[in-house]
This record gives C-alpha cells, sequence and structure tokens, in this order.
C-alpha cells in the first residue's frame, strides 16, 4: 500500500508528535522503508521507531527547508509562519487526513460542526452497524484513520469525526459530508470565525455530482457551507418532528436528526434505525449521569468546551437545575450570549474556576440574582456544589471552556468532578 501523492520525497518530518503523528509514523515506517524521518514537537517527545533527528523546545520549528514532505499533525497550524513560508517556497505539507483519503477505497461519511461532532459521528456508526457488518469510526474522535486501514473492502463504511484542524488543507471530500451547526471556537487558533468557517467549508470543496452533503438549514454557515457543494444537498431542521422515535437520550435533538438524514442515504428501514436509537449509549463526559448523593443529581457534561453547547446541556436537563460548576482555560470566546441566557435559566448558583471564570461573571448584567462562587480547585467547586444545591436538583459540570489551563483535557477534567462528587459525599 503506496502513496504516491502525498508523500514525496526521502526526508520526512513528523511535524507535531501526539497520537496522530505515532500513527503516521509507524505507516511511513511500515510503506516507506527507504525514507528518513525526523520528528518535531514542542515538548519532550519519545518517537516509538527509531528516527534521524528530534527538534523540540524552541527549535521544534527550525530547518524545515531540510525537508522534501511536512507531515503536519492537527494541533499544528499550517497558518505558522514557519510552516506558510515552507508551503509558499514550494515545500510538500500534507497529513494524516490527507494520506487516509489518497488511500481508502471505501465509502466515507465525514462529520463536522462546532458541538456535537463525537456524538453525531459514533451515532452514526452505530445506526450504520444495525444493518452493515464494518463499520470503522475514525478521526478526531480518538481514532487515528491511517490505523483503520487494514483489511478494508468496498462495504467497508468509515465514519470519520473531522475537526476544522483537520480540514484546513484537506485535498479530498467525504462521500457523505453531515455539518452540524457552526459557531464561533478556536479563535485562539484562528485569526476570525470566518477563517474558521472556512476551514469547515474545506469537507465539501472537493465533492461530486454523485455525492451528499447533509446540513442544518438553520445554521447560517452550515448553509453557506453546503452551498459550495457540487453534492445533492440534503437539508434537515430541527422542526422535523417525523425523523424522531422513543429514545432515552438526553438533548441530542440535533445529533440524532443528522444521524436519522445520513442514514437515511443508505436505506436503513424504520426498524432498524429505531432499533439503533434505543441501545445507543451516549459518549463519556456528555451530559452523563454521575448519581445521586446526598439528594443531589450531578451530570458530568465535561465535553461542553463552547457556550453553546453548556446552553444546550442546561436546557436538556430541564428546570431542576440550579447549580452549574463552569470555567476554564481562555480561547478568546465571548460569553456574552451565555450571561444573558443563564440570567433566564434555572441556574440559582454559578461555581466558576479557570481562565474564563471571570469572564462568564461578568458576563451576568449587575443586577442579577445568581450566586456566584468562585473557586481554584475541582475539589472546591465539588463542596461548593454540595453546599449550595438543595435536595431534588441538579449540579452540572459544564465548563463552557477548555480544560488545558488545569486538567489534561476534558476526560480528565470530568473523571476529576466524578471523583470528588463520589469522595466528597462519603
Amino acid at each position: 500500500m503506496k502513496n504516491k501523492n502525498e508523500i514525496l520525497g526521502k526526508n520526512i518530518l513528523l511535524l507535531g508528535y501526539g497520537r496522530e503523528g505515532e500513527s503516521v509514523h509507524k505507516y511511513i515506517v511500515k510503506n516507506y522503508p527507504d525514507v528518513t524521518i525526523s520528528v518535531a514537537d514542542k515538548k519532550s517527545i519519545t518517537p516509538v521507531f527509531k528516527v534521524s533527528k528530534i527538534y523540540t523546545g524552541t527549535e521544534w520549528l527550525s530547518h524545515l527547508e531540510h525537508f522534501d514532505t511536512i507531515v503536519r499533525s492537527p494541533g499544528v497550524s499550517k497558518d505558522l509562519p514557519e510552516v506558510a513560508s515552507y508551503s509558499k517556497a514550494g515545500g510538500r505539507v500534507t497529513s494524516s487526513t490527507n494520506i487516509f483519503f489518497s488511500l481508502k477505497h471505501a465509502m466515507v461519511v465525514g462529520v463536522t460542526g462546532t458541538k456535537g461532532k463525537s456524538t453525531t459521528t459514533s451515532m452514526v456508526a452505530h445506526l450504520l452497524a444495525q444493518k452493515f457488518i464494518d463499520v470503522r469510526v475514525v478521526g478526531n474522535i480518538g481514532m487515528p484513520p491511517l490505523d483503520y486501514l487494514e483489511g478494508e473492502t468496498d462495504k467497508t463504511i468509515y465514519v470519520f469525526e473531522l475537526s476544522s484542524h483537520q480540514l484546513s488543507d484537506i485535498r479530498y471530500s467525504p462521500n457523505i459530508a453531515v455539518i452540524l451547526s457552526i459557531v464561533p471556537e478556536h479563535l485562539d487558533y484562528y485569526s476570525s470565525f470566518e477563517t474558521y468557517v472556512q476551514a469547515k467549508s474545506r469537507i465539501v470543496l472537493f465533492q461530486r455530482t454523485r455525492d451528499s452533503v447533509v446540513y442544518n438549514q438553520e445554521n447560517y454557515a452550515a448553509k453557506a457551507i453546503a452551498m459550495k457543494s457540487k453534492a445533492r444537498k440534503i437539508p434537515y431542521s430541527l422542526r422535523d418532528r417525523g425523523v424522531f422515535f422513543e429514545t432515552q437520550l438526553l438533548g441530542n435533538k440535533e445529533n440524532i436528526t443528522a444521524a436519522l438524514f445520513a442514514c437515511s442515504l443508505f436505506g436503513l428501514s424504520k426498524d432498524k434505525m429505531r432499533h439503533g436509537l434505543q441501545t445507543f449509549r451516549p459518549l463519556p463526559h456528555r451530559l452523563e449521569p454521575v448519581g445521586e448523593y446526598k439528594g443531589i443529581l450531578f451530570y458530568n457534561d465535561s465535553l461542553a468546551t463552547i457556550p453553546e453547547a453548556t446552553i444546550h446541556a442546561i436546557q436538556a436537563l430541564g428546570s431542576k437545575t440550579e447549580t452549574l460548576i463552569a470555567g476554564g482555560f481562555d480561547r478568546g470566546i465571548s460569553y456574552e450570549h451565555l450571561g444573558k441566557f443563564l440570567i433566564t435559566s434555572s441556574i440559582k448558583t454559578l461555581i466558576l474556576m479557570g481562565e474564563t471564570g471571570k469572564k462568564i461573571a461578568a458576563s451576568l448584567p449587575a443586577n442579577h440574582a445568581i450566586t456566584v462562587i468562585e473557586v481554584r480547585t475541582m475539589k472546591d467547586a465539588v463542596e461548593a456544589a454540595y453546599a449550595h444545591t438543595i435536595t431534588g436538583k441538579i449540579c452540572v459540570l459544564s465548563p463552557a471552556s477548555t480544560s488545558f489551563d488545569q486538567f489534561k483535557d476534558y476526560k480528565d477534567r470530568g473523571e476529576q468532578f466524578t471523583v470528588w462528587v463520589k469522595r466528597v459525599a462519603t
């Protein structure tokens, strides 16, 4: 299995060495035994195979001009001055996403949007598995795509969660593109919301007339992207009540709608769709019930990394939701809309932490009646929740921010919340 288009020359640099960087390393070692591989990352790294050179720290972006091909990890922006200069000078910059699309022979359903990508991707795969034997989930959901090429056939179906970082320089499009709502995010990474949308729009730029694009027609950005595609347009609306079945899924209206519209293209019967929804289990850290302790219902929604996801969580959990734990790493997102929503919601206690805690507090009008408590640690946050939430009500961790200030990732944050909820109760 050799890629003659994406990997050029003999001297290759893996730029960024996280999970996808390791995956690309394995792929190149197996399929390109004659090339020389070097790796570069801001932090200290230990390559899984022998390499020629390792660049870290202040030198990680030096010497790019010495390489024939650079394989960029999603977390490394193509617009970094050093990377942009290399590309402008004629250097080859690619990614594991581009390599995957250049190699795959099977059908791909690509899912993008600002929130709900992982849930929708998992749901599409689960529904398709009701009818098809070989359905593979890959991409931003944590499954490096190159690891899942082995043994594919023309009956394989890939469901690929595509982030804006993966799409920013993609040269291919999925057979079926699913575009969820798009709202401001990653403004620490992109210069503007328009630039972020432009990255997302590449999901459809290489579609053909025989392809399809499923999109939220009520979201301006999603609709605008879909209109750029040559593929068949399949709009959905959250008012499309006809697509719903009885389900235990909490607050996943858009995910369900998009998944059902996408899966209808594969001829799934209503019975299979109904069974798929009834047996689908939500992802961990997405409106995940932690349990009832001291009469308080706790929910872990650590995956909520933008204000819109937090608003969605509060609406989904309903009027019993009186305590919100929020805040985290500041990526330049506005919290004005969240503040306006909170004063009209059922939230009575707002427990804030991290860099964005103060921004969320500042988003509330001066005459608000919400009790605001600022804390430093997750333990402090949970102790405050127990002290200020009354029996029979709900406390939800829904940060509206990423986690990289105090935690490894959203999983670490959600797991610490769960641990402290149980420890403080005893």
